[in-house]
């Protein structure tokens, strides 16, 4: 059993509608926080953009080892978060899409027992490789859907 062709295309697109719905905006108003204590619409990119090198780690560690166990990821702890912020949007996009390459080559030439290998998340308990990558993508969803409605507040 390999992923479902529903993950493997949100894999491989999912992250493509960032560039679009970042068309138009200058850095500026994409770093205007809309809500004081929430991220603005480039933090959010930042975060996906450093979360997943941490992601990719985690699917090796969990083919290289017998049910790892995960810490819960923390952005504002994480210096390549704060790293992240301190680029440019051109730079963020370059990283994710080839990030994102990366990703995709691991995890579209694990078939069979390799994607039903288990980590540990501290909240979700032990997940295979399929239902990590689901999380991931559940996950950046969450955040692309944010990067759209600041952007459009941003504009009212």
């Amino acid at each position: 059993m390999s992923l479902s062709a529903s993950v493997c295309s949100r894999l491989q697109h999912q992250h493509e509608s960032i560039l679009e719905l970042l068309n138009g905006f200058s850095e500026d108003e994409l770093k205007q926080r809309i809500h004081k204590d929430k991220w603005s619409a480039f933090e959010q990119l930042a975060h996906l953009v450093s979360y997943q090198p941490v992601f990719l780690q985690r699917m090796q560690k969990i083919q290289a080892e017998n049910e790892p166990v995960f810490d819960r990821y923390k952005a504002d702890d994480d210096p390549a978060f704060k790293a992240c912020c301190r680029r440019s949007v051109a730079e963020l996009l370059a990283d994710l899409s080839g990030q994102r390459t990366s990703i995709i080559k691991h995890l579209m030439t694990l078939t069979g027992a390799a994607v039903n290998r288990t980590g540990r998340h501290p909240v979700y308990g032990l997940l295979t490789v399929t239902e990590w990558t689901e999380f991931f993508l559940l996950h950046e969803a969450h955040h692309i859907f944010s990067i759209f409605m600041l952007t459009r507040l941003s504009r009212q």
